[in-house]
């Protein structure tokens, strides 16, 4: 660490675990699991137009900002608000959204640990029907035959003389793939009102990525910063050799034109939940308003171009997102064409592809034990680089807070933060875990993002001031021409703002209750959902009202001066302060007062 820029707090080694850090961050489950099916559904390849349009409005926009003022402070997500004091409870919002999401993620994770581990067996142990499986448990449809009010089964699948069309009835199954997620992984209950006991495969997986977790972090961005030049890169080996082989499999053509090819549909385009999906995969996949992008920008050198870092990391994520499309389309089409049905019968998304869809799929394959494997193995890999940012905000936000109990007991405090996330995913791993994630899921990493996302632009660009956080831009990469700002000034005053807004609003009276597998929550479920989501919110106005308490003067003296930075608001070290941050200069921030101290 002598080599550090500030020691206190350390910086990346060097720029390359940086980028990785960033990538693995922004590149997640959702890029693999969400964003095939998503663009599937909105048009495949004509999706891709409004996709990357909203990279260009809104994601690289947001990203960049968030990036500058991480980097400019060199501060958590709570501390950057001493840039406008009365939103502080902003990053306290976002250190709590985190905090939910780092908790199910985690569950996610251990359900690919958990998949990898069933996967050293040969055949799968979805592949058929085993002792677990239940009636409905079968590779083909059931079809019988009404004679004379009696349903006769008709084992050849076959409608013959015997049994006119008319007659046959066709009773639905669950694909061993199915049965296995449901009965063996997850030994699923009934619903949210049945808990059942801890599922222990489930809570030693969960046990064993969060003690890798653990060691990846318990040096900070030191240790991390080693482990990413493994999980950053071997996901996109995983996907090359899975696209490659994919591409050789009898109907893989056929999938890879549904996903983007020429059965793109471009009147899609002429819908407006297209644009609507596109905006919010693109906030969700960059992670946008997390904190997890401000959090890793502030180990960076205060003079680190994070202009370039931001196109660079956003345009790679949004990349990732098509390039896995067509290794998971690709044997999609070999699984449509093997049971011989059109593909938008076997597509899914979220935990449906990634555990059920996909693992049928690569049942079918040659030598299916190796293809598993490296899949779940791929699947672990890119759910724990993305949780290296999540527990690294906790983290970062108390080490900020109380350097002085905090900066010498790093590996204490990583062990015990990992420890409780541990302690709150229990539930998750119970009968009834599934439900707790969807509705955390749900509930937590929806709307939410986008509200804090425009608070977020409205903070810095309104109240802090454009102008001067251009400025401050400058401080860190240089002069820019006036025509390189025109275009970021657009997007961040009037372009970006709307977009959110309008796909808030959407989001918000589009809202349709979570359920999972056809299973509606109790009232108290979704009692419990909102609580989540008061619990992130809720600190922003605390925080406002504690902050105009402790000021003095009128309502709107104390609201004024709170929309000034407070006199800690600066670059963290004095070298780069400059004259508009200098002890002297006072005009740019409010007065000390000894009544009105700021965190």
């Amino acid at each position: 660490e002598d080599g550090d820029e500030n020691p206190e707090r350390g910086n990346w080694t060097n720029k390359t675990e940086y980028m990785l850090s960033m990538i693995g961050f922004a590149v997640g489950l959702g890029n693999i699991w969400r964003f095939p099916y998503i663009a599937f559904k909105n048009g495949g390849g004509a999706f891709l137009i409004p996709y990357f349009l909203m990279l260009v409005f809104c994601g690289i926009p947001l990203f960049f900002l968030e990036s500058a003022i991480g980097q400019f402070c060199s501060q958590g997500p709570i501390n950057v608000w001493r840039a406008v004091p009365l939103l502080q409870g902003v990053g306290f919002s976002m250190v709590m959204l985190n905090t939910l999401v780092a908790i199910y993620y985690n569950i996610i994770v251990a359900y690919c640990l958990f998949y990898m581990f069933a996967s050293f067996q040969f055949p799968l142990p979805w592949s058929k029907c085993y002792s677990w499986s239940d009636r409905q448990c079968s590779t083909t449809p059931l079809v019988y035959c009404n004679v004379s009010g009696v349903l006769v089964a008709n084992w050849t699948h076959q409608v013959n003389s015997t049994c006119p069309l008319s007659n046959t009835i066709k009773v639905p199954v669950q694909s061993p793939s199915e049965q296995y997620w449901n009965r063996v992984a997850l030994q699923r209950s009934s619903g949210l009102d049945e808990t059942g006991p801890v599922v222990w495969h489930l809570a030693l997986c969960l046990l064993l990525s969060s003690s890798i977790l653990t060691a990846a972090l318990i040096k900070g961005i030191k240790s991390s910063g080693k482990v990413v030049y493994f999980t950053a890169t071997f996901p996109y080996v995983v996907i090359l050799i899975l696209l490659i082989r994919g591409a050789t499999l009898e109907g893989a053509r056929d999938g890879i034109e549904y996903f983007i090819g020429s059965k793109s549909n471009l009147t899609k385009l002429t819908e407006g939940q297209v644009w609507k999906d596109a905006a919010t995969q693109t906030f969700f996949s960059l992670s946008i308003a997390t904190s997890g992008v401000l959090t890793l920008a502030s180990y960076g050198n205060f003079h680190n171009n994070m202009f370039m870092d931001s196109v660079i990391v956003a345009v790679t994520n949004h990349v990732t997102s098509v390039f896995a499309g067509f290794a998971i389309f690709s044997i999609l089409g070999h699984m449509a064409h093997v049971y011989g049905k059109p593909i938008e019968e076997v597509v899914k998304e979220g935990f449906g592809l990634a555990f059920i869809v996909y693992p049928d799929a690569l049942a079918k394959l040659p030598i299916s034990t190796f293809w598993s494997i490296l899949f779940f193995f791929m699947l672990f890999i890119v759910g724990l680089d993305s949780q290296f940012a999540q527990l690294e905000v906790i983290i970062t936000c108390l080490c900020d807070a109380f350097p002085e109990v905090f900066k010498q007991k790093r590996a204490l405090l990583t062990i015990t933060a990992v420890s409780i996330l541990y302690l709150l995913g229990l539930p998750c791993v119970t009968r009834a875990g599934i439900y707790w994630v969807t509705l955390m899921d749900q509930f937590v990493n929806s709307w939410v993002l986008l509200l804090l996302a425009l608070i977020e632009v409205i903070g810095i660009f309104y109240i802090y001031g454009g102008n001067t956080f251009i400025k401050d831009i400058e401080m860190m990469i240089g002069k820019k021409s006036f025509c390189f700002w025109v275009w970021w000034r657009a997007c961040w005053f009037f372009i970006s703002p709307c977009i959110i807004l309008v796909v808030l609003l959407w989001s918000l009276i589009t809202f349709v209750p979570p359920t999972y597998g056809g299973i509606e929550y109790p009232a108290w479920g979704m009692a419990l959902g909102w609580c989540m989501v008061a619990f992130i919110l809720i600190w922003i106005p605390l925080v406002a009202v504690h902050k105009l308490m402790r000021a003095e003067g009128s309502l709107w003296q104390r609201v004024k001066s709170l929309c000034v930075p407070s006199e800690k608001w600066h670059p963290y070290l004095e070298i780069y302060r400059g004259e508009r941050y200098s002890e002297q200069n006072c005009c740019h921030r409010r007065p000390v007062s000894t009544n009105n101290k700021q965190m």
